[in-house]
């Protein structure tokens, strides 16, 4: 059993190192939670290569997720020590998670979500896994094309459409920012709608990303782009 779910699990890890992500776990879950609420079914999906993704959106995402996307391996233990000192001083205030693009991304595609120690686990075996036998590249485009960003809505494209009326490539700094907002809870926040809240973490997002380098497109050196 350990064997197969290791060769299994690493075929489909090199797999989609290659082939589009088209479904997720999430989006599956979303549906049924749709259907047992009585609502209609609402799952709005396109992916894109990386290069038809406006450059600004890793950047803003980076900002705001993961500022050292592009120099950790899968894990910021930094952000991971920080957020536990937080924790521990202010107990009674909502958990601050430390969780990376790259976790993110493993728990999106290859896993569901919630908080058990066993889903944990296989996050920390998944992203190990995609930063062993993906570039940082493939990393964040499939991120940006899987990761919930409205009610029904996933990935870069699909929000562009349905809340600005354009393609990925073609969405605004500003909007970029705006996206990056909502991704904490992206049910709860809206870029269609935004409110005072979100404009205001929209400025902060912007002001961040003057300080993100800009993100290596297919080819480039991500090495390169670190030491710069």
């Amino acid at each position: 059993m350990v064997v197969t779910f290791l060769g299994s699990t690493i075929l489909a890890v090199v797999a989609l190192r290659f082939l589009p992500v088209y479904f997720t776990p999430l989006m599956f879950i979303r549906v049924g939670q749709q259907v047992s609420e009585g609502k209609d079914i609402k799952l709005r999906h396109r992916w894109v290569p990386m290069d038809e993704i406006s450059p600004s959106l890793p950047v803003a995402v980076m900002a705001s997720e993961d500022q050292r996307f592009l120099t950790h391996h899968g894990f910021d233990f930094k952000a991971i020590e920080n957020a536990a000192v937080r924790n521990m001083k202010h107990k009674n205030k909502r958990k601050l998670g430390a969780s990376t693009i790259s976790q993110q991304t493993a728990k999106n595609v290859f896993l569901w979500p919630g908080r058990s120690w066993l889903r944990k686990g296989f996050e920390v075996y998944f992203t190990t896994l995609i930063e062993l036998l993906w570039s940082k590249q493939r990393i964040m485009e499939v991120y940006l094309n899987s990761i919930e960003m409205g009610d029904g809505i996933y990935g870069a494209d699909a929000v562009a459409e349905w809340h600005f009326g354009c393609r990925a490539k073609d969405l605004s700094r500003a909007q970029c920012a705006l996206i990056a907002a909502t991704l904490p809870n992206p049910r709860k926040y809206s870029s269609l709608r935004p409110s005072a809240y979100m404009l205001k973490r929209q400025k902060k997002i912007l002001h961040e990303m003057k300080y993100v380098p800009g993100f290596p497109r297919k080819g480039e050196d991500v090495v390169k782009q670190k030491k710069e």
